[in-house]
């Protein structure tokens, strides 16, 4: 993977977790997230 690919998905995976941390618990609940979930949500997201 090239650098600029890397600083890509650094970005998108930042930006996921930013506006993920930003919902309420019972928006993530919603979307079937635990708080303690979204990282790995960012990855997934990503394919990481």
């Amino acid at each position: 993977m090239n650098i600029a690919r890397s600083l890509t998905n650094w970005r998108k995976y930042r930006q996921t977790i930013t506006e993920l941390g930003r919902m309420s618990d019972r928006e993530l609940n919603d979307l079937g997230i635990g708080r303690s979930d979204i990282r790995r949500v960012a990855r997934n997201a990503l394919g990481i």
